[in-house]
């Protein structure tokens, strides 16, 4: 398994990037090619003692600020277009990169391409709920959305939930203001046809609409989305996630009775935290581009880089966009 990943994209580049894929060659077995420019990259490898990395030049860095479409016309030398290009003409099994979304999308569509008969692709993050965690898809790729580009999300995440998250028949919930099959508006309703003819032919496990309060109620394994609706959900999330947790830590620092609470409870928060730890996830699978590619957090560190990297390999492993191509004929709207 031959990993390509981006070592110049992200807020801890390429340090941080450096180590994730060192500690991912050595404890996942992978062929790990870094992608950046070659001086400062070897820098950070003879820090971390490992000289048998391949390193593949590239001297230009796509920033977060860059416009999407320029920088993937522009910048052809960055080391996320390399690494995408290499991708493409199938010098790797898949990418990583904690640049820009926007131009890693941009980017995987143009030169990676979609799978034939993929309208669009979404981003697709594992939330923590229930056994498996929950899929949000999309999260931001597509703001605006018809009923089949939702349709093709359900099925790619229900794929994607069966053979990498481990969900033996995987619940589809469509995100809604109501449980009810009247709620929300026309979008909602003629995906929600749509879903609920798949469910009847056997092909997706259609749970019904899905309120925000049932989204970690651990009774959906995918949750089908727009891109602007998903990603308020999203952003949402991280926030309330960040604001309990900081209102946890003044409680149990709050006196020494607490304190001593905190000690007792030391293991269950522990495991508590790292359920809610972006690091442990890793990254955001890219659904519908004909490769596999992960985007990783801006901000992501070494462990947060490991994390994608198996994630990737685990991609690459499941066979899943093979799925997606055998079923593509019931991924497109009929007509009778």
């Amino acid at each position: 398994m031959r990993i390509i990943v981006d070592a110049m994209s992200g807020d801890n580049a390429p340090e941080e990037i450096v180590k994730g894929a060192v500690r991912a060659k050595k404890e996942l077995g992978l062929e790990i090619v870094l992608v950046g420019q070659k001086e400062k990259v070897e820098e950070c490898l003879k820090n971390e003692g490992e000289n048998d990395i391949e390193i593949v030049d590239a001297r230009e860095i796509v920033t977060m600020e860059d416009d999407p479409a320029t920088a993937c016309r522009q910048k052809k030398d960055s080391s996320m277009a390399v690494a995408l290009k290499m991708l493409h003409e199938e010098q790797g099994d898949a990418v990583v990169s904690a640049g820009s979304t926007g131009a890693l999308l941009t980017g995987a569509t143009l030169t990676v391409k979609r799978i034939k008969g993929i309208r669009r692709a979404a981003l697709a993050p594992v939330l923590p709920a229930g056994e498996h965690g929950v899929m949000l898809i999309d999260c931001g790729a597509n703001v605006e959305c018809t009923p089949e580009y939702l349709m093709q999300f359900a099925y790619m995440g229900s794929f994607y939930a069966k053979k990498i998250m481990g969900c033996e028949n995987p619940r589809v919930g469509l995100l809604n203001i109501g449980t009810e099959e009247t709620k929300g508006g026309e979008l909602q309703h003629q995906t929600y046809a749509l879903l609920k003819k798949a469910d009847e032919e056997g092909r997706i496990n259609f749970a019904g609409n899905a309120e925000g309060t049932g989204v970690f109620s651990g009774n959906y394994d995918v949750i089908v989305s727009d891109g602007y609706t998903g990603n308020v959900l999203l952003k949402t999330t991280e926030g309330v996630i960040k604001f309990m947790m900081k209102q946890l830590k003044g409680i149990f620092y709050k006196n020494l009775k607490n304190k001593l609470a905190a000690a007792v409870l030391k293991a269950d928060l522990g495991v508590m935290k790292k359920s809610l730890d972006v690091n442990e996830v890793g990254g955001t699978a890219l659904l519908g581009i004909s490769k596999p590619v992960i985007k990783a957090h801006g901000s992501s560190n070494a462990a947060s880089i490991f994390s994608a990297i198996r994630q990737a390999k685990n991609f690459a492993e499941s066979g899943m966009i093979q799925d997606i191509q055998d079923n593509i004929e019931y991924m497109k709207i009929r007509t009778e």
